[in-house]
């Protein structure tokens, strides 16, 4: 069973990422580099997805918060808020997203479903349509597909934002939590 499901993710997640995504990547890097302030926002497992994005982007020597830790400054119209929820109908990322954009920022939304009420409340929708079949829901429960294929895209985004901003791995290395 092990063998058979980490081939289907794989698969899986190439099918996703393998859509001609070039567009929304180049506006949220844009967006990226522009904001003053970036914030991040998931609940269970996209909650994890966000937090690992925003350590890279520290260690890119960015400006992150995780929105809902105890720290987190206030979002504004300088700001940039990615929210992440496979449904798109996590009540608590829609109300953070609408909030957000009230307030002026930008919001981007990673979603598997283009038409929830999460994508609606953002800027700028990415969409990873990621099937729900009677296959995946053994070999990839519940949003595996959705949060591997949104991990790998958002290191994907790290990658590209590195040649740009002119970052190595030593220099990210000097930003890491323990330095090593």
């Amino acid at each position: 069973m092990f063998e058979e499901s980490s081939k289907y993710i794989l698969k899986e997640i190439e099918k996703v990422l393998t859509e001609d995504h070039k567009g929304q990547v180049e506006e949220v890097i844009d967006l990226i580099m522009k904001a003053e302030k970036i914030f991040v926002y998931g609940v269970g497992r996209s909650g994890l997805v966000a937090k690992g994005f925003a350590i890279r982007l520290v260690q890119l020597g960015m400006s992150v918060y995780f929105i809902g830790d105890i720290a987190t400054p206030i979002v504004d119209d300088k700001s940039l808020v990615l929210a992440i929820s496979s449904t798109g109908e996590t009540m608590s990322a829609i109300q953070t997203a609408n909030i957000c954009r009230r307030v002026g920022a930008n919001v981007v939304v990673i979603t598997s479903r283009e038409s929830s009420k999460l994508a609606h409340a953002g800027n700028v929708v990415f969409p990873l349509r990621t099937d729900t079949n009677e296959k995946s829901k053994k070999l990839a429960p519940l949003g595996t597909l959705f949060e591997d294929a949104a991990m790998i895209l958002l290191d994907g985004i790290i990658a590209e934002l590195m040649v740009r901003m002119d970052q190595d791995d030593k220099k990210m290395r000097s930003r890491h939590s323990i330095w090593v």
